[in-house]
């Protein structure tokens, strides 16, 4: 009898272990060089300082072959992966363990030893630039990275203007260098390369970055593209996915992508098998969530300011309701809040609420604004016991989502007249201009 037990026990432990296979989905990444379907961004290049203070200043790089008649030069680094640095430097000893353990905090990351080498690899780029002898801004990046510059060309950056969109293929077409690194590939160092271009804005005097890569995979015969941190790394940290074709849609880490009837889940890039993992979803879309148009809004509860009282979004079934993320600092949620008081006070709150959620602002400082502007709509901070300004990954202000009465997000970021228009249209009340 005890060998049955065990034998049905075993049987029911291979049977869920498949049936958990099944629904985690591993599918091979090849590198593009390149930009593809997506909207890239500028990170931007900074200097080794000379403070002694400064945590970082050991895992600073030593390069050669800076040209001798250059001034005012500046010598630095870009990280083509931070956590790859931060892990190999601490187990070098160039980081304390407290700068470590902050690092990891602030990021919220766990170090995955299974992905990242204690042994040092070639995972920054070094660069110097200043004036050469005609005072032109001139920069040398160290594109075999070997830490000597005697060997690569000088070059001045592209210039860039703020107020123009930049064609980011054409620059990195006429202006990208190409680069070598190193990243850990089934558990084995591999030397790879790929372009970087450098950009000068010459109005604020600074330099950025950006590389020139991607990578594509396919499912179900659906061409999916995956960037990392909007080009200004080659980690794939939280990896941002792009269903190619006219219904695609940018999902980031934790979201959901849908494939004509199927639903998976963004579960992330692992960069020792070289793979995207996508969950497939066994809940229909409806009873999922997500902070992504047409899922469920993710649920939270929080005391409402100067108020002993507390709100959820279950209690909001029924309404329309606005989800507005804003701090006290930021210029353009100030001005958004003569929209939301005329909202609140002219639509029935039967229909519709506005729950605002203030994240990263001092509570003096909201008292003043909520006296100042007769804000009468409920409001919620965010904190450590509630956390949902990190629930729904809010990294910007402000910050909005329209509910439906089924509590799902129906439209995201609207403003002033947009918002108007659309409460009007849904619950068809007049308000005026």
């Amino acid at each position: 009898m005890k060998f049955k037990i065990i034998a049905l026990f075993n049987l029911l432990f291979i049977i869920i272990l498949g049936c958990t296979d099944e629904k985690i989905i591993k599918l091979p990444l090849t590198t593009q060089e390149g930009y593809g379907a997506f909207q890239p961004a500028f990170g931007l290049i900074n200097y080794y300082s000379n403070n002694e203070n400064d945590p970082w200043k050991k895992t600073n790089l030593t390069v050669l072959g800076i040209p001798e008649d250059w001034t005012d030069v500046r010598i630095g680094h870009i990280n083509t992966d931070i956590h790859q640095s931060v892990y190999q430097n601490f187990h070098l000893g160039n980081i304390t363990m407290g700068h470590y353990k902050r690092l990891q905090n602030t990021w919220n990351w766990e170090p995955d030893s299974l992905s990242l080498s204690k042994k040092p690899i070639a995972c920054k780029i070094a660069f110097a630039y200043g004036k050469d002898r005609s005072g032109e801004l001139t920069m040398i990046v160290d594109t075999n990275n070997n830490r000597d510059l005697s060997d690569d060309n000088a070059f001045a950056p592209i210039e860039i203007i703020p107020s123009v969109k930049p064609d980011y293929a054409a620059l990195a077409k006429k202006g990208a260098v190409k680069v070598h690194y190193e990243r850990m590939v089934n558990n084995e160092i591999v030397q790879l390369s790929t372009p970087l271009l450098i950009a000068h804005i010459k109005k604020n005097n600074i330099l950025v970055y950006n590389f020139a890569q991607f990578a594509t995979t396919k499912l179900d015969n659906k061409t999916l593209a995956i960037q990392s941190n909007s080009f200004r790394d080659l980690a794939y940290h939280d990896p941002e996915i792009l269903k190619i074709g006219k219904d695609g849609n940018v999902v980031t880490k934790d979201e959901f992508l849908e494939i004509g009837n199927e639903v998976f889940k963004n579960l992330g890039v692992n960069k020792n098998e070289n793979v995207l993992i996508l969950e497939r979803m066994v809940l229909p879309k409806n009873q999922l969530y997500s902070t992504q148009i047409g899922f469920k809004a993710i649920k939270f509860s929080g005391k409402q300011f100067k108020k002993d009282i507390s709100i959820s979004l279950d209690d909001l079934k029924g309404k329309y309701v606005l989800l507005d993320f804003w701090a006290t600092w930021c210029a353009p949620c100030i001005e958004e809040i003569p929209t939301l008081r005329e909202l609140y006070e002219k639509t029935s709150k039967s229909n519709f609420e506005i729950i605002s959620i203030v994240g990263d602002s001092p509570i003096e400082s909201l008292e003043q604004l909520i006296k100042k502007h007769s804000i009468s709509w409920p409001q919620i901070i965010s904190n450590d016991l509630n956390l949902i300004k990190e629930k729904y990954h809010i990294n910007g202000y402000p910050t909005t989502y329209l509910l439906n009465p089924e509590g799902e997000i129906i439209a995201k970021n609207l403003r002033a007249k947009d918002l108007k228009d659309k409460i009007r249209k849904l619950i068809d009340q007049q308000i005026t201009p």
